[in-house]
């Protein structure tokens, strides 16, 4: 026999489902879990567990619980943390539990009032599209099937059916925006406009629409402008402007791990046309500009490079610096090596200034920063020891390799160095 999950708060929305759910579900064969997240928050939660509990009991449904390990970290908001963490655990109970779908209790006030909670907070179509009739999450079905009609008719259903249910007194609470607005914004709204509900309703339907239209057109101009998680600066520069807006977003949302502000999608936009190198701050890490191409990465990690250290590296094997983040790998090669005889005393040290690196036998010597931007070699890169010979000679740079003055003849003995870096 199918299980059809519904996520029951035991508010006046989520109570209804559920009867109606049960109603509906026993002519069909079909069984009904409730699933019912403990915030934490308020002190008649145990209560109100409890409360749903019997309910369930009464209603011939099963029940499942889960208590949300908060509260939310310093400085996070409490309703971005108790949605994300409710998803989270709607999700965990549901598969436990064998349950494919999940019902959820929202209407159409609620979607007028997320659409404008979002316009308020300067959100895009993806914003205003508020919440979708039907999603896939977590390997999940989640459906909203109030999700059109009116608020009243709910409230009449209650009344047919005298359901008890829980009055959330954290549900009229101004310190959270929804609150304010169903409180302060929402009647004057309705007084001064009868159809508000339906028509924001309608727009974000539209903004759905909007919102997939982006979509589709990121995914094609992405096919010319990115590669491997990379922006290249010259085939996005060929776009409209509205098209590089709406690439620039869909790709941050791809590559930052925590969204991105629209102040860096402005700032993006600006600077991008007149740079070919750069480095700016983004949520979880930083974008690196570099040869007209972007990439997001990880925040640089910050050491001081120790004192020289003497080493012995005439036999093959991975070996440890003291104070470098990484490890030198020295293995037998055939060509582009250098002789065991140099490396039997090396010393490993920071860049000083001054260093000359040659590339090739057939290219003059050059300074490290030329060499590295030879070998298309970002600053951000050029992190690692340099390796000199007993004599004091320049042997191998990290991050560009063996100088070819101290390269072993073809086909003698010989070792290749490669630096193994650990940021």
């Amino acid at each position: 026999m199918q299980l059809v999950a519904v996520a029951a708060s035991g508010g006046r929305d989520s109570t209804a489902l559920l009867h109606c759910t049960l109603r509906m579900a026993r002519p069909l064969g079909l069984r009904v879990v409730a699933l019912h997240v403990h915030h934490g928050l308020q002190p008649e939660a145990d209560d109100w567990l409890a409360q749903i509990k019997r309910q369930c009991h009464r209603w011939g449904a099963a029940f499942a619980s889960h208590r949300l390990a908060g509260p939310p970290a310093a400085g996070e908001s409490v309703e971005a943390w108790a949605r994300r963490e409710r998803y989270a655990a709607l999700a965990a109970m549901a598969q436990d539990a064998g349950a494919p779908l999940v019902l959820l209790a929202h209407h159409r006030r609620d979607q007028a009032e997320t659409w404008l909670l979002q316009a308020l907070r300067g959100g895009g179509p993806a914003g205003l599209s508020a919440m979708p009739q039907r999603a896939q999450h977590h390997g999940l079905h989640w459906a909203r099937p109030w999700l059109d009609r009116p608020r009243s008719e709910i409230d009449a259903y209650v009344r047919r059916y005298r359901l008890q249910a829980i009055e959330d007194a954290s549900n009229a609470d101004p310190r959270f925006a929804r609150s304010r607005l169903r409180q302060q914004v929402w009647p004057a709204l309705q007084a001064a406009f009868a159809d508000v509900e339906t028509s924001l309703a309608q727009s974000s339907r539209r903004a759905q629409e909007a919102a997939a239209l982006a979509a589709e057109m990121a995914k094609a101009d992405g096919e010319n402008c990115c590669t491997k998680a990379a922006l290249h600066v010259v085939p996005w520069l060929a776009l409209s402007a509205a098209r590089r807006a709406n690439l620039l977003r869909a790709w941050l949302v791809s590559v930052c791990p925590d969204g991105a502000p629209e102040t860096l999608v402005q700032r993006l936009q600006q600077e991008l046309p007149r740079c070919q190198q750069g480095r700016f701050p983004a949520p979880g890490g930083e974008l690196h500009l570099y040869r007209g191409v972007l990439r997001w990465a990880a925040p640089p990690v910050v050491f001081l490079a120790p004192a020289s250290v003497h080493l012995n590296l005439a036999n093959a094997g991975v070996y440890a610096l003291p104070g470098w983040p990484g490890e030198l790998q020295v293995q037998a090669c055939s060509e582009g090596g250098v002789r065991a005889g140099l490396l039997q005393q090396v010393q490993a040290a920071a860049r000083q200034g001054g260093e000359q690196f040659q590339r090739s036998p057939n290219t003059p010597p050059r300074s490290l920063k030329k060499a590295a931007q030879f070998d298309a070699v970002p600053a951000w890169r050029r992190e690692g020891p340099l390796l000199h010979t007993a004599r004091g000679d320049l042997l191998f740079v990290s991050w560009l390799g063996v100088d070819a003055r101290c390269l072993a003849e073809t086909g003698t003995p010989q070792f290749c160095l490669r630096w193994l870096s650990a940021l």
